[in-house]
């Protein structure tokens, strides 16, 4: 697989994650709910200021400045790593996860590093895109936008269940985005299948 059609891969995710993101973003209040497939697939409008799946390094703004600076960091060297196992002549199962995992990161970067500056706040009122640097936020200060909810059990346990009964379960609870989910899907396949993928084509033709 060629170094440009991994790009391309990225490109394609990154475009129709900063899609659904500016969809959401214009069109749905803060915490607004709309179901897809019944009640299993919804559209839940949330932002964090953290990682994948909305967890935070600290509430502190530092915290948010460092993870952001963290994540282009990673981003730049990502690019670099993906030209050179494509160079050494890795499957293409292995660039494809690693596209993968890149776009993601960069589809989050995105929201992380501009959107403070292009939107205005989210709460009872549908954001509007403004003039650049006009928007919530500094630059590097943006919050992730986050949609995708798939609550496929919604059921209270019963009352004599152990240490939990009587409580009420949601799975699958967090609510993530499309870049999310490309970063889940690079790193499982990866961790599931490296024997597989994780190989040079010189190494798959001599075994």
């Amino acid at each position: 697989m060629k170094y440009r059609s991994a790009i391309i891969l990225i490109l394609i995710i990154i475009i129709v994650d900063q899609w659904s993101k500016f969809y959401i973003k214009t069109n749905f209040f803060y915490g607004e709910e709309v179901n897809v497939i019944g009640n299993w697939f919804k559209l839940h409008f949330i932002e964090n200021e953290g990682m994948a799946f909305g967890m935070r390094l600290n509430e502190a703004p530092i915290g948010k400045l460092i993870l952001t600076l963290f994540r282009l960091v990673a981003v730049v060297f990502g690019f670099f790593l993906l030209k050179k196992i494509v160079i050494k002549g890795y499957s293409k199962g292995t660039i494809i996860c690693g596209a993968l995992i890149l776009a993601g990161a960069l589809g989050n970067l995105i929201d992380s590093i501009f959107y403070g500056l292009i939107f205005t706040e989210s709460s009872f009122h549908i954001a509007k895109l403004v003039p650049f640097g006009q928007g919530y936020g500094q630059i590097f200060h943006g919050r992730v936008v986050d949609m995708l909810y798939f609550p496929l059990i919604d059921a209270k346990l019963p009352d004599n269940f152990p240490l939990i009964g009587g409580k009420n379960i949601v799975f699958f609870e967090p609510v993530f985005n499309i870049a999310d989910a490309a970063i889940s899907t690079g790193v499982l396949v990866l961790v599931f299948f490296q024997k597989k993928l994780i190989h040079k084509k010189t190494e798959a033709a001599d075994s």
